[in-house]
């Protein structure tokens, strides 16, 4: 696994991965008529006898991948991150409940999708699947992430729930550097002694941006990729906390997703104050990716603002 000529998203990252693993014949590769967006599609066009096309019919997916788990197979279902709440209560019962191994790859995930309206931003996925007992809940940075972490699936004894998202960012990870990465355990960024930035997803490439910022006003922030939500690196966490202010940052709703996540870490382990950067508790709205994500303070300045707020303190 190489680094790439230039950046890419993560959803490339996925369907990077899924030809990555083909030379394992239990792979089978699920779509719910969206290949071309989630890039499952490039498995299609060379393995067009280990894809199921289901149309749209996200539910009937993931009893399909069910039954292709307990048939042997290791399923790979996509669709979009909207569309896979469609599919909740079959995940839940179909695949969670009697402990199979599906993984299941929502693409397009919060207001980084931007003109695709607030009907299509999915800021609750993440929040919904992490409520399933034994389901691995993740969401990469960039696209060697993806693709790392998303092979890494392929002997992962649970069920997953992995978000990826349409739009490029910047290169986070060398090959080398992604191929490192493991389901459950933060990566550390950058090191800082003054406060620490836990961010996931597309906010990672902002919560770097938002540590320059502040080294350049004389504070050092530590920025951490949490990746994966759940099972969640309490030990990171919790070595987190011993700067004593910690902001979180994702593109997913405050209530339910990482920021949740770790102050019930933090509520249990290692009281610390702490801000969180997120969609509040609203629906999103059409626009340019960066507009919507500026009027929902999903930015750099913002996550280095509430740093900023809490050494005030």
């Amino acid at each position: 696994m190489t680094g790439f000529a230039e950046p890419g998203a993560s959803r490339d990252g996925y369907g990077d991965a899924l030809l990555d693993m083909a030379g394992d014949e239990r792979v089978v590769v699920l779509e719910a008529d969206l290949g071309k967006s989630t890039k499952s599609c490039h498995f299609r066009a060379k393995y067009p006898e280990r894809t199921f096309c289901l149309g749209i019919a996200e539910q009937n997916m993931a009893l399909v991948g069910a039954g292709l788990a307990e048939s042997g197979k290791v399923p790979f279902a996509s669709t979009f991150a909207i569309f896979s709440e469609r599919a909740f209560e079959q995940f839940r019962n179909g695949i969670a409940r009697t402990e199979l191994v599906v993984h299941l790859c929502g693409s397009h995930g919060g207001m980084h999708t931007g003109q695709d309206g607030s009907s299509a931003q999915s800021t609750e996925d993440l929040g919904i699947f992490r409520t399933l007992p034994e389901v691995t809940v993740m969401t990469p940075s960039d696209r060697n992430s993806a693709r790392s972490l998303t092979r890494k699936l392929l002997d992962h004894p649970k069920p997953s729930y992995t978000r990826t998202a349409r739009n490029k960012t910047r290169e986070i990870y060398t090959g080398e550097e992604a191929e490192a990465l493991e389901i459950g355990k933060a990566s550390v960024l950058r090191d800082g002694a003054d406060a620490s930035i836990i961010a996931c997803g597309v906010m990672v490439e902002r919560a770097l941006e938002a540590a320059d910022r502040l080294a350049e006003r004389g504070v050092e922030a530590t920025v951490i990729d949490m990746h994966t939500i759940k099972p969640i690196d309490r030990e990171a966490i919790i070595r987190a906390a011993s700067s004593g202010a910690i902001v979180t940052a994702e593109d997913h709703s405050v209530i339910g997703g990482l920021g949740s996540a770790v102050a019930e870490v933090l509520a249990e382990e290692a009281p610390t104050m702490m801000r969180m950067i997120g969609v509040r508790d609203k629906f999103g709205e059409s626009g340019s990716p960066s507009d919507i994500m500026d009027k929902m303070g999903l930015t750099s300045e913002n996550i280095a603002s509430k740093v900023e707020d809490l050494l005030a303190k």
